[in-house]
């Protein structure tokens, strides 16, 4: 036994590991740590803080954060592990090394198995009818299988469940089956094994010929492929199809080469040579193969999970940051064929100004009530929902409107309406529309939403949005953190406006949350409105450090200070009107001009500071050239085809506009306004290779598709992007 003196490193101890690992600067990579130990948030670190991370970006900043806290728990294991075996009275100094050296969380494992707490196995009871002697023989080499027999002899005793010589025998090999599997070299071994020569094989599961979902899942009835390079997407839905019952599947393919190295370890030099091959046959097939079978089933599936979860945080931060009509008054319509049109009409600032339900079965009515309400209330866009009955809603305002003077024409466009239902019902939709029914404020949002998508869809738990891929199948705590800071993330780098923005939308801003939004909300209520960012600190328990966090991605509109309505943080309001005063102006008289900033930019580097680099230098100077901006471009309405609108009108050839709703591994779903997305399969993106789709696609682009095939029976739409698909189609048009 040795003595152990062991404790977990500070995060930003670190440092140099994580910076080797992702290989990036070490300076940087401990400042950011440094931050993040103090409690700093990501969005404040990456906008604020560049000189002490070097300029490292949110994606690298979340990856050093993810990586230092996996080594913060790394080493909380190591010292727990450490702890159990020094109490157990089993740590060698060759054990202790092994542990302190163990690079990954699995290689801490494999070197605790054979000493931790187990449940009772067949070993364990081996052990507990006094058959431990005679395995540790057998494993020390000191007795053959002829000398083993005896020794096993004198172990009879039916008392204690040992009723004869091979039960004794039995036990044994048990004991050393165990040993055996549990080796920390072999399990590695066979791990890498099922790693780089396993195969995945699914199957249709018993009893499932009449499975109603059988159809959904043919394409892997008899399917095989390699562990190494099998798809995310393709383990997700073979797990799926496993939940559902209709599917079964194992990883396999290395069974000889499994059993070849479980007789290596326990032969090796010892002279019991029978009685260790059937202990060799009996690890392998036994425990072995099953136990690491599983651990590399569950590598698969987290790994799947991991690159399932990147894309639906990056489908959804594409979603958030779609383009804004802005302060436009809107009429949302949300489309039904039984329950009728539901119509809500929005302000400029989105206050329901009238509701209502119109009937696509009585068209003069809905003509009329529709020309009321554009008449009285003069919105200048029409969203409707893409739901059930979309286009045949579309086609008929588009036709009504048509009729309306040109200057005083609203547009018409169709908005992605998935997860307004979920809003609708939610307590947040109560609280914000008290009073309205239910199946209004499904338009209220659907309205809003063309206003600012990131402003509404902060509402609704994104796990409802629809940009995911099986993300009821993935780990939800893992899923739910990723789209929190995605959120979070495009929250922040858009900006809030303080006097008007939900509770919802305040509660993703740096250093706040839920319970400080809600102050600040009630505050704001409370005292008419901030007239300045320091009033903030009025707000019950919004303390400095929160203040520091949160200040520059609050903004202020026509407030007291010219600055509070732009990104540049308050810590640095100083410096920016010493710059005003040795340009000979007021701060207010600096912001967007062109001419004084020009020489402010010709006279940076004599601002810089031990507390100022040159990047907070030059963030300011942009600020200050576009107060405020919006990062998001452009709002441009997709268009779609008149004489399209169900499955049943789409032909192979057809060229058609359409909208990507979502990006996955395997290509992008477009809605090409069919009631029903297609599929442009990664092979039909483009005419090149293309490695990921969302290095050519992203959620909310507006695209060209040509229609290849349309099955109506599965419910499938094939769809290409490739100008080859293009030509083709213009070739059919012609002829």
């Amino acid at each position: 036994m040795t003595e152990t003196h062991f404790s977990p490193p500070r995060l930003v101890d670190l440092a140099p590991r994580v910076a080797r690992e992702l290989a990036l600067p070490a300076t940087g990579v401990r400042g950011a740590l440094e931050l993040f130990q103090e409690g700093a948030t990501l969005p404040f670190i990456a906008r604020y803080r560049k000189e002490a991370t070097g300029g490292l970006d949110e994606v690298q900043l979340g990856e050093v954060r993810d990586r230092g806290a996996y080594l913060v728990e790394l080493e909380e294991r190591r010292l727990a592990i450490l702890q159990s075996l020094a109490e157990s009275e089993v740590l060698t100094p060759e054990l202790d090394r092994a542990v302190r050296e163990a690079a990954t969380k699995q290689e801490l494992e494999d070197l605790y198995r054979p000493h931790r707490p187990k449940r009772r196995t067949r070993a364990t009871m081996a052990v507990e009818r006094g058959l431990l002697p005679l395995a540790e023989a057998i494993w020390k080499g000191k007795v053959d299988d002829a000398a083993a027999r005896r020794q096993a002899r004198d172990l009879v005793n039916p008392d204690r469940d040992v009723p004869d010589l091979e039960a004794a025998l039995a036990g044994a090999r048990d004991i050393l089956a165990e040993r055996v599997a549990e080796e920390p070299e072999l399990r590695s071994r066979v791990r890498d094994l099922l790693r780089t020569r396993g195969v995945v094989s699914s199957s249709l599961a018993r009893g499932a010929k009449e499975h109603p979902l059988r159809p959904r899942f043919r394409d892997y009835e008899s399917h095989t492929e390699p562990v190494r390079s099998i798809p995310s997407h393709r383990i997700l839905a073979i797990r799926r199809g496993e939940s559902e019952g209709v599917l079964s599947w194992k990883i396999e393919g290395v069974d000889e080469e499994i059993h070849r190295e479980a007789r290596r370890v326990a032969l090796g030099r010892r002279r019991a040579r029978h009685t260790l091959e059937v202990v060799a046959e009996d690890a392998a097939s036994r425990l072995l193969a099953p136990s690491v079978a599983t651990e590399v089933a569950a590598e698969l599936k987290d790994r799947a999970d991991a690159e399932a979860i990147r894309v639906f945080g990056q489908n959804l931060e594409q979603l958030l940051l779609q383009p804004p009509a802005g302060e436009r008054a809107v009429l949302g319509l949300d489309p039904g064929f039984r329950t009728g049109v539901k119509a809500a009409v929005v302000s400029a600032t989105g206050a329901v100004l009238e509701t209502g339900t119109l009937f696509l079965h009585r068209e003069e009515a809905f003509r009329d009530e529709l020309r009321g309400l554009v008449k009285r209330h003069g919105p200048e866009l029409v969203a409707v929902g893409n739901g059930t009955a979309s286009r045949e809603t579309f086609a008929l305002v588009r036709e009504v409107l048509e009729r309306v003077p040109a200057d005083g024409r609203p547009q018409v466009v169709l908005v992605n309406e998935a997860g307004a239902s979920v809003y609708s019902a939610s307590p947040l939709a109560r609280e914000e529309l008290p009073g309205l029914d239910v199946t209004l404020r499904g338009a209220v949002s659907i309205a809003r939403r063309l206003q600012d998508p990131l402003a509404e869809l902060v509402k609704i738990d994104p796990r409802s949005i629809g940009v995911g891929q099986y993300q009821h199948d993935v780990n939800q705590p893992a899923l739910r953190n990723r789209l929190d800071r995605t959120v979070e993330v495009c929250v922040n780098r858009v900006g809030v406006e303080v006097n008007t923005a939900s509770p919802s939308l305040l509660a993703y801003v740096a250093g706040i949350g839920p319970t400080l939004a809600q102050r600040i909300v009630e505050t704001r209520e409370r005292q008419g409105g901030f007239r300045e960012r320091r009033q903030l600190l009025d707000v019950p328990r919004l303390g400095p450090k929160a203040f520091e966090q949160a200040a520059g991605f609050l903004r202020v509109r026509g407030g007291a200070h010219p600055l509070d309505a732009t990104a540049v943080h308050p810590e640095r309001y100083e410096l920016v009107a010493a710059v005003a005063s040795d340009l000979g102006m007021k701060v207010a008289d600096l912001v967007g001009n062109e001419a004084a900033l020009a020489r402010f930019e010709a006279t940076l580097d004599q601002y810089v500071s031990e507390r100022v680099g040159r990047p907070t230098l030059e963030d300011i100077l942009a600020e200050l050239r576009r107060p405020g901006r919006d990062p998001r471009d452009r709002f441009q309405p997709p268009e779609f085809r008149d004489d399209v609108r169900s499955p049943e009108d789409l032909k192979p050839g057809m060229r058609l506009g359409g909208v990507v709703t979502n990006v996955v591994a395997f290509g992008a779903f477009v809605d090409v306004g069919v009631h029903q997305d297609g599929l442009v399969h990664v092979s039909e993106l483009a005419d090149g290779y293309v490695r990921d789709p969302s290095e050519v696609v992203k959620v909310g682009q507006a695209v060209q598709v040509t229609v290849l095939s349309v099955d109506l029976d599965r419910g499938r739409i094939g769809l290409s992007m490739r100008a080859g698909a293009r030509a083709s189609a213009r070739q059919g048009e012609e002829r």
